[in-house]
């Protein structure tokens, strides 16, 4: 019979606990809601920012013997087949491809695609 009071004490010391937790959870205080930032546009502020915009034709690896040998006169073959298009980089990242153009007195690129530039994330 001592077993079952202890059992009922302890379900009835449960229960007051639980009840004292809601209380404590329902009756606490929220803190102060923040104040929002304003919003910047960033995409705006971002069209300001130079970036280097390059144009590569490809590369070569070859020993620091060969290297050496270069002369003016040297050619040098590369890893681009002659007409496949080239890699267009923005800060040394690949955004495209591209051909070279002749525009004006000086060389272009016409842009083939671009894979690696989200347009949309520019514009507001």
């Amino acid at each position: 019979m001592m077993n079952m009071n202890a059992s009922g004490t302890s379900d009835a010391l449960l229960e007051d606990l639980s009840e004292e937790m809601i209380i404590d959870q329902v009756g606490a205080e929220l803190p102060e809601p923040v104040e929002p930032k304003p919003r910047r546009d960033l995409p705006q502020m971002m069209r300001k920012i130079p970036v280097t915009l390059t144009l590569e034709v490809g590369s070569a690896r070859i020993s620091l013997q060969d290297l050496m040998a270069i002369g003016p006169d040297s050619v040098v073959e590369l890893d681009v087949q002659a007409g496949e298009p080239l890699i267009i980089k923005v800060n040394g990242t690949a955004i495209g491809r591209a051909e070279v153009v002749v525009a004006g007195e000086n060389y272009g690129l016409k842009v083939i695609d671009l894979d690696g530039l989200n347009l949309d994330m520019m514009t507001p």
